[in-house]
């Protein structure tokens, strides 16, 4: 069941993806050679604890931290750890939210470690590029479709994977609510958009095939041709004109 949100309640989300954004903020602006995805996590968690917020992520059926915290080919779920070393050139795709006044926020970004290939700049922009396209169509009165077909058509033109087997979902006073919000679709199809709906769009984009498989730590989720993935997100709310983005800094 879609849940609709008062004005009352998307302010109080706005809080939430407030910190969220936040917390992402900083967490990226940490990527740095040396660093590690445990090292990472810590402040994405100190960050959201100082802000009176919960890690929405942290023992989400069982995940065991703060953010997820993927690099090169892992697509989501990476979970960090004091072992994981970030190096110059990675990509490094962190996804995280927070949790305040009983509402979540939910946003992810891919940042570059130093200096990174054309490959992975150009993926890592189009997938942004991707996102912001299917933002622009969360739209009241659109559809679910329009979306999923807007982000499609922009990454597979530039011959890349879109992942099926994961989407944006609804959010609100749970993580995960209705609608599903794939990146693929078509247009004038799906679940009709209304105000007061509140989403998240993530594209998570494939250098190469759109398949994936679950690494045996059962979270994990890494391209099944090992080259390079990208994910950004945003949580927003739908109006009849332009969405507004709740995970702004």
């Amino acid at each position: 069941m879609i849940v609709l949100k008062t004005r009352r309640e998307i302010e109080l989300m706005r809080e939430a993806g407030r910190i969220s954004a936040g917390a992402l903020k900083l967490a990226g602006e940490a990527v740095q050679p040396g660093m590690t995805t445990a090292e990472i996590d810590k402040i994405a968690y100190d960050y959201i604890k100082s802000q009176g917020a919960i890690p929405s992520f942290l023992n989400y059926n069982g995940f065991p931290a703060t953010a997820c915290i993927s690099i090169n080919q892992e697509v989501i779920h990476g979970i960090p750890d004091r072992e994981h070393v970030i190096w110059e050139g990675d990509i490094v795709s962190i996804d995280l939210g927070a949790v305040i006044n009983g509402f979540h926020g939910d946003n992810a970004a891919t940042f570059p470690c130093g200096k990174i290939s054309p490959a992975a700049e150009r993926l890592c922009n189009t997938t942004k590029e991707a996102l912001y396209i299917g933002l622009s169509k969360a739209v009241a009165g659109n559809r679910l479709g329009d979306i999923g077909f807007a982000i499609q058509e922009h990454c597979i033109k530039r011959g890349y994977g879109v992942v099926r087997d994961y989407t944006g979902h609804g959010i609100g006073k749970h993580l995960h609510e209705d609608p599903s919000v794939p990146n693929y679709g078509k247009p004038g199809k799906g679940a009709r958009l209304l105000p007061g709906m509140t989403i998240a769009i993530e594209p998570m984009i494939n250098e190469g095939t759109q398949d994936v498989r679950v690494l045996k730590n059962n979270w994990t989720v890494v391209t099944a041709d090992g080259k390079l993935s990208a994910h950004f997100e945003h949580t927003v709310a739908v109006t009849e004109g332009e969405c507004i983005i709740l995970t702004q800094v």
